[in-house]
Parts: C-alpha cells; sequence; structure tokens
C-alpha cells in the first residue's frame, strides 16, 4: 500500500494532462505486475485508483492542439504526436514548412498554439506573438553531406576535404535558400566560408526541399546531395556520410514557444514540456538530431 500512496503523491504534484500521462505508465507496469502473478490485490487497488483518477481528469477536456514547425524536426514531431496524443487525449494538428516561411508566418501572427522555429529569435519574439519565458530549445540538427547507397563515402572530416570534395564532384543538390530552406541558407553560408561560391555555381542544382535534394541524388541526377541530417535519413536510396565541419557550417537550433493567441494554452503547455522531455531525447537523437536537453 505504500507504494500506491507514494505513486499518488508524486501525480498529484502534477497538472492534469501530466498526471493521466503518469497513470497510464504505472497502471501498465502494474499490468505487467499481475502477469506474472505477483501482487494481484496491489494491482486491483491501483487500477482502482486509476480509474477514479482518470475520471477526474474529464474535467480537462480533450482539445486541438495546433502546431507549425520547419521541415527539419517534421519526422521527430510526427514520431511523437500519437504518443501525446494517447497519453493525453488532445489531438495535435501539426503543420510543417520552410524555416524561413513558418518563422513568417509566426511573426504575422498566423494562430497556432504551439510554433517552432529557428535562429535568430529576436524578430519572432519582438512580434508579441509567442510568450518569451515560454522559449524552449528542443534540439538541434546539422547540415549533412549524403550519396547515393553503396556509394563509396567521402572524406569531409576538415574544411580542405569538404572544398576538395565539391570542386571535385559533376553536380550537388540542396533546397532552395530563396523560398526560405533552413539548409539552403546555412550551405549558401558554407560555400562564402569556403570562398567556392562562384566555382560551384555550374555544379548546383537547387531543389525544392530536402526530400527534393535526395530525390535528385538518389536518381543520380548528382553525386552528391546536402541538406539537413534529419531530411536525409529517411529518404531512400541515399546514405548520410556525416555532418559538415562545424567551422563552416553551424548547426541550426529549433526552438519552441507557446503563443500568446493560443486558444488552449494549457494542452499548448502539455505540448511544449513533451516535445522537451527525456524520451523525446532519445526520440531527436534517432532522427539524426542533438536533443537541447
Amino acid at each position: 500500500m505504500i507504494e500506491v500512496i507514494d505513486a499518488l503523491i508524486t501525480i498529484d504534484t502534477q497538472d492534469e494532462d501530466y498526471r493521466r500521462m503518469l497513470f497510464i505508465r504505472v497502471n501498465r507496469n502494474a499490468g505487467q505486475k499481475i502477469a506474472k502473478g505477483r501482487n494481484t490485490v496491489k494491482y486491483v487497488l491501483l487500477s482502482a485508483i486509476a480509474m477514479m483518477t482518470m475520471g477526474s481528469c474529464e474535467i480537462t477536456r480533450a482539445v486541438e492542439v495546433t502546431l507549425v514547425a520547419p521541415g527539419g524536426i517534421r519526422a521527430a514531431v510526427e514520431q511523437m504526436i500519437p504518443d501525446f496524443e494517447r497519453a493525453t487525449g488532445h489531438k495535435v494538428k501539426a503543420t510543417f514548412g520552410s524555416g524561413g516561411g513558418t518563422k513568417e508566418r509566426v511573426i504575422r501572427g498566423e494562430p497556432f498554439d504551439v510554433p517552432i522555429v529557428q535562429l535568430p529569435l529576436a524578430p519572432v519574439i519582438a512580434s508579441g506573438h509567442v510568450v518569451a519565458a515560454s522559449e524552449t530549445l528542443l534540439a538541434t540538427v546539422a547540415v549533412g553531406v549524403a550519396v547515393r547507397t553503396g556509394a563509396p563515402k567521402p572524406d569531409i572530416s576538415t574544411a580542405d576535404a569538404v572544398k576538395r570534395l565539391l570542386l571535385g564532384s559533376k553536380a550537388i543538390s540542396y533546397p532552395n535558400a530563396a523560398s526560405g530552406a533552413a539548409a539552403g541558407v546555412s550551405f549558401n553560408e558554407t560555400l562564402q566560408k569556403l570562398g567556392i561560391a562562384d566555382a560551384m555555381k555550374p555544379k548546383i542544382k537547387i531543389a525544392q526541399g530536402g526530400r527534393g535534394a535526395m530525390e535528385l541524388l538518389a536518381k543520380g541526377e548528382v553525386d552528391i546531395g546536402l541538406t539537413f541530417i534529419s531530411e536525409i535519413i529517411t529518404e531512400p536510396g541515399v546514405e548520410v556520410v556525416g555532418p559538415l565541419p562545424r567551422d563552416v557550417s553551424t548547426p541550426t537550433a529549433l526552438v519552441a514557444f507557446v503563443s500568446t493567441h493560443s486558444k488552449e494554452p494549457e494542452a499548448a503547455q502539455a505540448l511544449l514540456r513533451y516535445l522537451s522531455s527525456a524520451e523525446a531525447a532519445a526520440v531527436y537523437k534517432k532522427r539524426g538530431m542533438q536533443p537541447g536537453r
């Protein structure tokens, strides 16, 4: 009985959404115990208490939470949404776009509950459309080099090695910076740092998004593809070589806020906590990103 009381004390210190998530986990653990034939009475008591508490959580009605984010974090967020929805009862409506386009939508004040944006944050905060105190670094993602599946992986360990690789390539592809693609903006800066922006112009095939760049690579239309690593590992026919060296390519930070226009601020805060949790960190790593926590 002490174990049950301890669980209740822990749960009562949390908000309603998190309480529901904890009870689901406790109930699963108890189910594992009864399956092994141990402590049946404790399981029954815990299940009954969980049901009563879940009933009290109905006061927190299930709502729709809207989210907007750049494509670089799409795979990770889409993987996490179902778990959040099962745990809280809320539904998440997610919209994804380019890094620049997403930021502009937030600055204009479009009504998303949880916006995820890239640096710099000053214009986003100055717009007044996000709660500055809710600023949460979710993850960072680097621009990486990709080759077709099975192709030799070149040396990209230094800036000089990357410079030789690019100058020796027949053609390369990366996302369109002009349309707001953050990976494209970042790689244009890399070409400038390497001093080969003009020399590379005849070799460049601009793509619409990271997926577009990887499709050109997989089809053999280019021999090197570049975009965020999180966008490389989701595509067939291509392989990650590795991230560009940090001295010529700074990883992009992805930061989340609660919107000042949120109609469901408590649910928005619950989603933000989940996206920055230890469970989320494991997903970011699996998806080629570095978690913020």
